[in-house]
């Protein structure tokens, strides 16, 4: 069986690896422009959410699971900068505090994996990261973690390698049925594959135009701040303040903040300084030894969001052996090694981890 995969982001990567690991014949293909993952890093701690969409919490406190083993196959191949820190969480007000409190303690049965779950003073937090400044009480969760999208791709990328499968940095220009199978075209060459996986995000409207579809994704811009800042404690947690913007600390010298979310910007890859200038003001007050001068890269990507800012994936109706997924959003860096399992788990054709009918792509698909 080949498997073609278009976008080697976080879901086309971790599908392929999870195929690649079972001896499928796998090629990704991966232009690597604007990718969400690649400018991203990731506070893993989903469950302390109030989002409404149940079906979304339980991808996502999945894919949290999910990520010791997957990052134990990884780091034999290199380091990801996976990290189970724990994770601070502030609210706006003491009476939201205490019902954040409540739902992780009662999500605390379901998700073991949460750890502790308390409130946490100014002076705790200070034991917990000394860099930080704050008078307000914060929630802390054991079991959070970061991860840094660019190390995880990487090695994603070589485990994809070293199981037999093919990364091909190339834009696929045209996807066409061929009997039974798929036509893969670029760089004017072709490729047939029994299966097709569009893993490409908010890119994904150009790839089923030709097939008459239209497809609810849009695409947002997202801007990370990476920091110098030496002296760190390898095991800071991470930060997740009210407003805009997350801080993450990675090893030793590295901290960063992020990602902005810019509407209507189209696929524009250029740094607003506006918008990170604005966002790192809404947390200096947290860190006020941190400045702009220490201000090493900036990444910039586009994430992929529908109308109701839900993800979808799985075989698209009314075609054989065609998968997709999309409006992943900010959450890409959680749910996306979950989604990519599942499709590896379609393609298999063994039971998938959660109800695939809970995700369909159908609502999300209008024929022409």
């Amino acid at each position: 069986m080949k498997v073609g995969i278009i976008g080697g982001g976080i879901v086309g990567k971790t599908t392929a690896h999870f195929l690649a690991k079972t001896g499928v014949d796998v090629t990704v293909f991966d232009a690597g422009v604007g990718q969400a993952t690649r400018a991203s890093a990731g506070i893993i701690s989903p469950w302390l959410s109030q989002r409404r969409n149940q079906n979304w919490y339980h991808l996502a406190r999945m894919g949290a699971k999910l990520y010791p083993s997957l990052v134990a196959e990884l780091n034999t191949i290199s380091d990801v900068s996976y990290r189970q820190v724990g994770s601070l969480m502030f609210k706006k007000n003491p009476k939201t505090l205490d019902k954040t409190l409540d739902i992780g303690t009662k999500r605390l049965a379901e998700s073991p994996e949460i750890g502790e779950v308390k409130k946490v003073t100014p002076e705790e937090i200070n034991q917990l990261y000394p860099e930080l400044t704050t008078t307000d009480e914060a929630i802390y969760l054991s079991g959070g973690a970061r991860v840094d999208g660019r190390a995880l791709l990487e090695a994603l990328g070589s485990s994809i390698k070293q199981n037999g499968g093919t990364i091909i940095p190339e834009r696929v220009t045209s996807l066409k049925a061929i009997s039974e199978q798929w036509q893969l075209s670029y760089q004017n060459k072709q490729a047939n594959f029994d299966y097709v996986v569009l893993a490409a995000g908010p890119w994904l409207n150009s790839l089923l135009e030709p097939l008459d579809f239209e497809v609810d994704v849009r695409p947002q811009k997202g801007q990370l701040l990476v920091f110098t800042h030496d002296n760190l404690r390898p095991d800071l947690p991470v930060v997740i303040p009210t407003g805009e913007g997350d801080i993450i600390p990675i090893g030793a010298d590295k901290l960063l903040i992020g990602a902005t979310h810019e509407n209507d910007e189209g696929f524009d890859l250029s740094v607003n300084l506006e918008a990170t200038t604005s966002m790192f003001e809404n947390l200096h007050h947290y860190l006020p030894e941190v400045s702009m001068a220490q201000l090493e890269e900036v990444r910039v990507g586009t994430r992929a969001y529908t109308s109701d800012f839900l993800p979808f994936f799985g075989l698209v109706p009314g075609e054989k052996n065609l998968l997709i997924a999309s409006g992943l959003g900010s959450s890409g860096l959680t749910t996306g090694p979950m989604i990519g399992k599942m499709l590896a788990q379609i393609i298999t054709q063994q039971p998938t981890e959660l109800d695939m009918n809970q995700y369909s792509p159908r609502p999300y698909l209008k024929k022409k």
